[in-house]
């Protein structure tokens, strides 16, 4: 099975938000824990995460402050602010009527 390269556009903003929302962490975990979850499907080079990252920072709906990562180096963490959980909200919600159009259209006999 091969591994999808590009995410539908939109898609890693989700991921992202909803990594966040879990705990706060880093660029790193963030990428990490999206391969982890995701079944080793899903891979966010950091090409495309730190842009995205800086975007959603700068859209209000993650904030971030420096701190001391589990290996003691100082790393930037990440964490989902009150609009960030509104955004979260409307996001997942607007996938999953998405998905399911796009479900329904694969499946079509």
């Amino acid at each position: 099975m091969t591994k999808p390269k590009d995410l539908v556009q939109g898609t890693l903003d989700l991921l992202i938000l909803k990594t966040v929302a879990l705990e706060p962490m880093h660029g790193w975990a963030i990428a990490q824990r999206i391969r982890q979850i995701s079944g080793e499907v899903l891979h966010v080079g950091q090409s495309a995460l730190y842009p995205a990252l800086h975007k959603l920072e700068q859209q209000g709906w993650i904030k971030s402050e420096w701190k001391l990562s589990e290996t003691n180096r100082r790393a930037k963490y990440y964490s989902l602010t009150r609009a960030g959980r509104k955004a979260l909200a409307d996001e997942a919600e607007n996938w999953e009527r998405l998905s399911a159009a796009i479900s329904a259209l694969v499946r079509a006999v």
